[in-house]
This record gives C-alpha cells, structure tokens and sequence, in this order.
C-alpha cells in the first residue's frame, strides 16, 4: 500500500475529535484509507514528568519507550475519526501493542510522528487492523510501534489468523502494584485518552463494562517501567498481548526472565488471571 501522506502544522484539537467519536457510531465500510497523517512536534518537559510520575518511570533522561504513543494520541484520533475510516472509535478493542526502540532516546526534544493504518484481517469476532506510529528526529528513524485494534461486527473474507505469544523461559516475580479506582483519570490526564471505559464505574458500565478497566498501554508503561534495569534502552522491540482487563481497582503481579537482550513477562492478577503477555527481543 501507498501511503498518501498529509502533513500538519500543528497538533489537532482533541476536544473536537472527541465530539466527532461520539457522533460516529455504525461501520460504514471494510476498506482502510491510504492517508496518513504527520506533524513535527516538541516534547514538553512538564507533561513528560508528569507521564513518568503516573506511570512509575524514574528520569533517567531518556523518554520512557510508551511516550511516543502520548506525542502521537492526537494525530491517531484525528486519523480514526476521519470521514473515510470506515469503523467507529468508541468500540474498539486494542488486542496487541508492538514497540520497537531503535536508537537511544535521549536528548530527545523535537520529532516528527508519523500515523497510518494498515493490514485489514479478519478476526473470530470481526476484523483487525494495525494502527502504525513511527517517530522520526534530524537523523532518521528513531522509534516504531504497531497497536492491533479489534473492530466487532465487521465481516471479512478469509479465515482468521491468530498469533499467540507465549512465555516459554522461567519467569519470577518483578514487582507487584495496585491499580487504584482513579489510575484511568490519571492516565487520561496525562495521556489524553478519555475513553469512557476507563473514567468511572458508571461510565464504563455505558460500554458493557461492570467497572472501570485500566488502559492496556498504563499497564504496559507500568510494567517497562518496573523492567527498566532487565531491558537494553535501544536496539529493542517489545511485544505485548492484552488479554483479561485489568479491572480497577486491583493489585497485579509481573512475572518476567532474568534480565539481558531478550526475555519474557506476565502480568497476572488474583487466581493467576492473565492480564498480559510478551517478550522483548532485539530489533530484527
């Protein structure tokens, strides 16, 4: 596919992406636009410290590797939103998160993130795509990710391909935290992402939800920040699947291999309940 780049002068207005997503609310097609958006951006140093204190990372100066989803949330909701994507936002079920570092980010001040959606697959419960985000600074590629988002109802020739991760070396406990009721308001404050599912018991329970459930990429950024000293800072892909919600609140339990250039993790929670699931590996 060709991407059909558009670029940006300035990061969007969330508040009326919001107002659109709520608006939009029927599937209206089963083929991905070939637009993609970019925009150069600057890091800003308060909402970058107050990133790290939500989510458990130390300032070690380097950007904590699940940042770049927050420098990137506002052009991904202006893409997901747009009248040609075909799916509603609210709805969609974020199924993997792949991150891949692929130099050091340190000094780390002005880059330019890119946004696209690719690979339309078919799913037991409807279709897939990737939402694919790259950063890029005066030098060239700095860091890439793709978060496999689940659309419901959506239905596509072919069967179905599911890949499953799975821990395959012995893993020992890391670190165990609590998720408090409030976790989802912090992150959104910091984050951006307001998903109601997230916000409050009633809000979520608008969605299907019995209480409110932590953001998959908290609980990632919660979990890298807890392996800070097992991981190499570059030169890295890390690779988690979401599977049972982290209901709020609650206490959680990584699991992970002993520390070096590749190794596995849980996150489990009460009765050994599989929350996530991944591994770390160098870049191919």
């Amino acid at each position: 596919m060709i991407t059909d780049w558009h670029t940006l002068n300035h990061e969007p207005s969330l508040p009326g992406l919001y107002v659109r997503a709520a608006t939009r609310r029927k599937i209206t097609g089963t083929r991905l636009p070939d637009a993609g958006l970019r925009c150069w951006l600057n890091v800003d140093p308060k909402r970058l410290e107050a990133y790290r204190k939500v989510c458990g990372f130390a300032d070690n100066g380097l950007l904590p590797p699940t940042y770049p989803h927050v420098l990137a949330f506002a052009l991904q909701m202006q893409l997901l939103t747009a009248k040609d994507f075909p799916f509603p936002l609210l709805g969609l079920i974020h199924l993997s998160n792949r991150i891949q570092v692929l130099r050091p980010l340190g000094g780390v001040n002005r880059v330019r993130v890119s946004v696209q959606v690719q690979n339309l697959q078919p799913h037991a419960k409807g279709a897939t795509f990737d939402l694919v985000t790259t950063l890029n600074d005066q030098l060239g590629p700095l860091w890439e990710a793709q978060s496999q988002m689940l659309c419901r109802g959506v239905k596509l020739e072919g069967e179905p391909v599911e890949e499953v991760l799975a821990s395959a070396l012995t893993l020992s406990e890391i670190a165990r935290w609590k998720a408090p009721s409030d976790i989802g308001r912090q992150y959104a404050k910091v984050s951006g992402d307001y998903n109601p599912i997230h916000l409050s018991a009633a809000s979520a329970k608008l969605f299907g939800f019995p209480s409110a459930i932590a953001h998959g990429l908290w609980n990632k950024a919660r979990t890298l920040a807890a392996l800070a000293d097992h991981l190499p800072t570059a030169n890295i892909e890390i690779a988690v699947q979401f599977r049972k919600p982290v209901r709020l609140p609650s206490e959680v339990t990584l699991l992970a291999s002993a520390a070096g250039s590749s190794g596995d993790l849980r996150l489990i929670g009460a009765g050994d309940l599989e929350h996530m699931v991944g591994h770390w590996r160098p870049v191919a």
